[in-house]
């Protein structure tokens, strides 16, 4: 028996792998690496990475015949593969369509045609688009994506509850909030700790610095997504993932990189409450579904960012995390 994770070398995927793995599961990462590094896996005879894009369907077929020959039948599918550049997908539509929503269609063939009748997908809070401060229940609607990546996570959802009906005997769709954390390889965090490696005394911040939302430690995510994989009875499970409370906002963010940097840069705004097209600039995220099943993140956004913050300069220092 085998677990195939697509996308499983980068910044949540890594993550994952490591819990899955000290469990002594057989693990098999699928990743083009375009985000993701296979140095950063676990050192671990139970995971064997593949390097494939998974658009090259004739490859992943071989692939998944081979290694099912090899380690037993997969038993269930993690698709963490994505573009997580926003900005890039709203300039280039093909960007999301490929890396995003393509993926999952060939990831669903496959699983049709290998008979691997558990998938679990990673979707994020940007479907839901701007609905000005609407409390976003999983029930809500409708659907009103304002940027290309969420577009194509929501026609991926879409996607797999056809597939739910047709042939999956379990989904599970996890809703993602801000994940910040290590190792990372984007985000607010990761650029403004970048910025001020290049340049202690100043710092440029996208957007008046009045966007407000939550922001989850990455090892929290992994522990509510195995959470709502082993304890909800439900066949198909539809979670919001994140803090209870109303997240922080990036001028907080910047302000506590630069103090845990230890600079004490000129912090310059920008204009408007938006950093790129496609970013919403404040939601109100609920989890109460999720902390009805009885499961709640150990740490706070505030909590979150400080962590992240001090993991990430770390990281960019060279230094162990």
């Amino acid at each position: 028996m085998s677990i195939l994770i697509a996308g499983g070398a980068g910044f949540v995927g890594v993550n994952l792998v490591r819990v899955l793995a000290s469990m002594k599961q057989v693990l098999l990462v699928y990743d083009n690496e375009s985000r993701g590094n296979r140095e950063l896996l676990p050192n671990s005879s139970n995971i064997h990475f593949r390097k494939v894009d998974l658009n090259d369907i004739a490859t992943l077929r071989s692939l998944v015949k081979r290694d099912q020959q090899n380690y037993g039948d997969i038993t269930e599918i993690w698709h963490l593969a994505a573009n997580s550049d926003i900005p890039a997908g709203i300039a280039d539509i093909t960007v999301d369509l490929n890396n995003t929503f393509l993926s999952t269609v060939n990831l669903l063939r496959l699983a049709e045609e290998f008979k691997i009748v558990k998938f679990l997908f990673a979707s994020s809070s940007a479907i839901y688009g701007d609905l000005k401060g609407a409390e976003l229940r999983e029930e809500i609607g409708p659907l009103l994506p304002i940027s290309n990546y969420g577009a194509m996570k929501l026609a991926s959802e879409a996607l797999l509850s056809a597939a739910f009906e047709k042939f999956l005997k379990r989904l599970c769709i996890f809703r993602f909030p801000n994940v910040i954390g290590i190792p990372a390889t984007h985000g607010v965090i990761f650029d403004f700790v970048n910025r001020l490696k290049s340049n202690p005394s100043e710092l440029h911040v996208l957007g008046d610095g009045s966007q407000q939302k939550a922001y989850m430690h990455v090892d929290d995510l992994v522990e509510a997504m195995l959470f709502i994989r082993d304890e909800d009875t439900n066949p198909l499970s539809l979670f919001n993932i994140g803090p209870s409370d109303q997240g922080v906002t990036v001028r907080y963010i910047a302000e506590e990189t630069a103090r845990i940097f230890g600079s004490r840069p000129s912090i310059h705004f920008g204009e408007g409450n938006k950093g790129w097209i496609g970013d919403v600039p404040k939601f109100n995220y609920s989890t109460e579904k999720l902390k009805l099943l009885g499961w709640t993140p150990r740490l706070s956004s505030t909590e979150a960012v400080k962590k992240s913050v001090k993991q990430i300069v770390s990281q960019i220092a060279g230094e162990r995390p």
